[in-house]
């Protein structure tokens, strides 16, 4: 078997190290340690340098799997994140609903306003002739309607209400959840930084 040269193994090296994870180092020890065990001379040095490639070879294929599990654990968390964009657009389209719905019943309470307005004039207009039975049916009539007026734009102010404490939560809803997405992807990336550090650094 003929000797292989270090420019051969630092070629390799280049050409199978993809991400800078510490692989090609194992790799490259592997392989030196196949040309000792290749170039051994005696029996009990070939045991060694063949149980150094098997604890290499172990190293690697964890290493293999411990990327394969983060790419898996990355996979659901896109997912898990598309999900809950969605949900998040979801809630802002109802959002902007409830709040066209809110400005249809302002504007409706602001005609009732105005009719109030309108029949408390009339009302005084029909307070100067109070001799006449008719104008009496007419003034009590105008009176109910006026109470059922009021009531009408109590409730559509209480609806309003209500519709903005909703919309004030949903906003604080949706604020809490995008720092929490964006503190989980900081954890995340600390995360593998950390990790790529402990696997690139040079054990004693």
């Amino acid at each position: 078997m003929g000797a292989v040269t270090d420019d051969e193994v630092i070629r390799k090296r280049l050409l199978i190290d993809g991400d800078g994870a510490g692989d090609d180092r194992r790799i490259n020890l592997l392989v030196k340690s196949f040309i000792k065990w290749c170039n051994s001379g005696s029996q009990e040095e070939g045991y060694s340098q063949y149980q150094r490639m098997l604890s290499t070879l172990s190293q690697c294929e964890f290493s293999m799997g411990k990327t394969l599990l983060v790419y898996d654990m990355n996979l659901r968390e896109m997912e898990n994140y598309e999900k809950i964009y969605k949900e998040i657009e979801g809630s802002i389209a109802g959002a902007h609903e409830k709040i066209a719905e809110c400005k249809k019943q302002i504007l409706q309470a602001k005609r009732i306003r105005k009719n109030r307005q309108e029949y408390d004039a009339l009302a005084k207009v029909i307070q100067r002739h109070p001799d006449r039975h008719e104008t009496l049916k007419e003034l009590e009539a105008l009176g109910k309607e006026l109470e059922h007026l009021s009531h009408i734009k109590e409730s559509v102010e209480d609806k309003l209400e209500l519709r903005r404490k909703q919309f004030h939560v949903l906003l604080s809803t949706i604020h809490e959840l995008q720092q929490t997405l964006e503190n989980d992807e900081k954890l995340s990336e600390v995360e593998e930084a950390q990790e790529t550090s402990m696997e690139t650094d040079p054990k004693p």
